[in-house]
């Protein structure tokens, strides 16, 4: 059981950590009201520019109803929850000026009311997911992390060498790569081909020698008289 003082610190501090409980006491106006399992309600929490540690608690994405998430200006590291995309109807989400690190999570792509995201100032690397949704926000909302790539920053991801965006590039260059070399044998067989129709029957058949030569003759000696 947690004694608070108002709904927005529910999310409690010990130790600098970031405590989850799912009960609280909460005293307003000299009352003290005992609630329980009211984190479902919540829809703001703001504890950026504290001096909290540690990881992200996994559980803060079962929070379904939370609109505005700021814990931007701490010292929070380890990874974004995987589950960040079932909280369906976030809107503002600011991880900042935090040490976060490894990739962004691809759950995050379904946040379909997001408008306005920040992850700048961290550690984290890796493509940027890729949705309608993602794209909508600039480069300011990734700036200060060396490893991301992808729109909307402008490192393009790499693999072995070749230069990728988000995956697209990757199999259009297969793609590619597949009809450089169809052209090729297609060029070769149209060549092949094409010798031997004209030049095989000629080689096989003296009488078409004659006439085929003969005709060449025939059209030198009439180019030769046109250009005199």
């Amino acid at each position: 059981m947690t004694k608070i003082d108002s709904v927005a610190q529910v999310f409690n501090v010990y130790t600098g950590y970031l405590y989850f409980g799912d009960d609280a006491l909460i005293v307003m106006k000299g009352r003290m009201v005992e609630y329980e399992k009211i984190l479902k309600f919540v829809k703001s929490i703001d504890l950026s520019d504290n001096n909290l540690s540690g990881e992200i608690p996994k559980e803060i994405t079962s929070l379904l109803s939370l609109q505005s998430l700021n814990l931007s200006d701490n010292l929070f590291f380890g990874k974004i929850p995987e589950d960040i995309g079932d909280m369906k109807m976030i809107e503002v989400l600011d991880f900042s000026q935090n040490q976060l690190f490894g990739g962004i999570p691809q759950s995050i792509a379904d946040l379909t009311f997001l408008n306005l995201l920040n992850l700048s100032n961290n550690n984290l690397s890796g493509r940027i997911p890729t949705s309608t949704q993602l794209l909508t926000f600039s480069s300011s909302s990734f700036v200060g992390n060396k490893g991301l790539c992808g729109p909307p920053v402008s490192e393009n991801c790499s693999e072995n060498g070749v230069i990728l965006n988000n995956g697209k590039d990757e199999e259009k260059g297969k793609g590619d790569g597949a009809e450089v070399d169809w052209f090729y044998v297609s060029m070769a067989l149209g060549f092949i081909v094409g010798f031997w129709s004209v030049l095989g029957p000629l080689a096989i058949n003296r009488r078409w020698r004659y006439v085929y030569f003969h005709f060449l003759d025939y059209l030198g000696h009439k180019i030769w008289w046109s250009l005199r």
